[in-house]
């Protein structure tokens, strides 16, 4: 296996441009991509189609705006799809979710997904062969004809470990904004591919999008904020944004949204979009990147959802109103049918409607209180300790410090299924249905910090009549979709 030597240190020239004549090649649309008219057709695009113009604005505005999940094989499909979710569904910035193919950077099977999708649909049998968009196999001119085809900025969201190539077609394409990073693409996603090779890899996309950025394009990155989705504490999901941020800033990223996966209990979830905010600008300028734009990002409820539809519609309504307080600069919207599969356009756009009555209708509220001040000088001391503890593995390297830091368990990443995540750390509800820490693991917090979580783990237990075990865990991961926000026995 090759030895991958990687610091967080801006790019040369001639680094990039070595591996960019390779990454091109890899599929024929590749040869579809030229720089200089790429930049070109981005500076014709209309103001209000930038992503990254539209986020910084709500910013200012004190607003929330929406954006569904959605994305279908087929160019006119999803055309169609994403218009009805732009009328319809009233989102303010719009998706293109990727297939699993992509992901996976199997083209071939997509090509097939392709034409079959596409006999179907000839044939009057249509059936779906792909679950989402294969953007590479389109290529830029297929792309396009989605771009211009809407009046709402587009961001390509999906998955995929090593996202080179799907970075260059999506951003020649017209594509104005883009999810993902190297731990948050690896860990969550895939199970043997080595950090450092991810790592590695989203440096490839952070210097392209700097690239882009300095010739006069903002192009708004954005590290995937739920992660595993599942009971994932704030200071976890925030020292993995916050890392992503230093190391997409370094490679001159200028707009970056940090992202959080609601927990369920308001105030926790509150602090936790305030403080993600105020961390990220606090390590950005202590490393010396004082000119980024910093937006937030809430994604509704990621775990189990209920099957009844009004029951769902209770879980997307508190996500709304907790982003809504919040102040997230804007909201990922779920949809009434999570627990039955891919929703129908119609269940994606209700979603959507649902959340944005609620943004408009919390906008002038505020959530305040000693708790809220408690609970986010508890998200701040616990981040700041892993944080600072990765600075000193890597010997102010921010990216040799993650790398160490995943190796060592200081940042452990709850039901990741990467072999490199220690999986150790074990997270489980307060009794008020907050989410702590029930196994610590190798986390580097003080020991005031530690007692603290002991301490709310055995409030609960007293409550419930129980011992503190990992039967809490299995608890909590269901207990949304059986009705409740914390699993108590029965």
């Amino acid at each position: 296996m090759e030895t991958i030597n990687i610091k967080n240190k801006k790019w040369t020239d001639d680094e990039f441009y070595k591996m960019r004549k390779e990454v091109l090649a890899t599929w024929p649309t590749g040869k579809e991509v030229d720089l200089d008219e790429a930049i070109a057709y981005h500076k014709a695009l209309p103001e209000h189609k930038v992503f990254s113009n539209k986020l910084n604005k709500a910013k200012q505005e004190g607003v929330t705006l929406v954006q569904p999940r959605a994305g279908v094989g087929l160019i006119e499909n999803h055309i169609e799809l994403l218009k009805h979710l732009q009328d319809y569904g009233e989102a303010d910035l719009l998706p293109t979710t990727i297939d699993s193919y992509t992901r996976q950077n199997q083209y071939e099977n997509c090509a097939e997904g392709i034409r079959r999708e596409k006999e179907g649909m000839a044939s009057g049998n249509f059936h779906p062969y792909l679950n989402g968009f294969p953007a590479v196999n389109h290529g830029v001119h297929g792309c396009r004809q989605v771009v211009d085809a809407l009046d709402t900025p587009l961001q390509v969201r999906h998955g995929t470990p090593d996202a080179r190539l799907l970075t260059e077609i999506a951003y020649a394409g017209g594509f104005t904004s883009y999810e993902g990073g190297g731990i948050s693409y690896n860990i969550p996603y895939a199970k043997n591919i080595p950090i450092e090779q991810t790592m590695r890899d989203w440096q490839y996309v952070d210097r392209l999008t700097g690239i882009y950025e300095e010739a006069g394009v903002p192009i708004n990155r954005e590290p995937y904020g739920p992660l595993t989705g599942t009971l994932v504490p704030p200071c976890i999901s925030h020292s993995v944004a916050i890392i992503e941020a230093l190391a997409a800033a370094e490679q001159g990223v200028k707009n970056i949204s940090v992202g959080y996966g609601q927990l369920g209990n308001q105030i926790q979830d509150v602090a936790a979009i305030r403080t993600l905010e105020e961390l990220t600008e606090e390590y950005l300028h202590r490393f010396g990147y004082y000119d980024i734009n910093v937006t937030t990002v809430f994604h509704q409820w990621m775990g189990g959802f209920p099957a009844d539809e009004a029951k769902a519609y209770s879980v997307i309504a508190w996500g709304a109103a907790c982003a809504t307080l919040a102040k997230a600069t804007k909201v990922i919207v779920k949809t009434p049918h999570e627990a039955a599969g891919i929703p129908t356009k119609e269940a994606n756009a209700a979603g959507l409607r649902c959340t944005k009555q609620l943004t408009h209708m919390l906008v002038d509220q505020v959530t305040v209180g000693s708790r809220m001040e408690h609970e986010k000088e508890i998200i701040k001391a616990e981040t700041r300790c892993i944080l600072d503890r990765v600075i000193a593995l890597g010997h102010g390297d921010i990216i040799l410090g993650a790398i160490a830091a995943i190796h060592a368990g200081v940042i452990d990443i709850p039901f990741g299924p990467a072999k490199c995540n220690a999986g150790i750390m074990l997270p489980a509800r307060d009794n008020g249905g907050a989410v702590r820490i029930l196994e610590p693991g190798n986390l580097p917090f003080t020991d005031d910090l530690k007692k603290f979580h002991r301490e709310k783990m055995e409030e609960r237990a007293k409550a419930e009549n129980r011992e503190v075990s990992f039967q809490m865990v299995i608890d909590d991961v269901y207990a949304i979709s059986k009705g409740r926000l914390v699993g108590r026995p029965r």
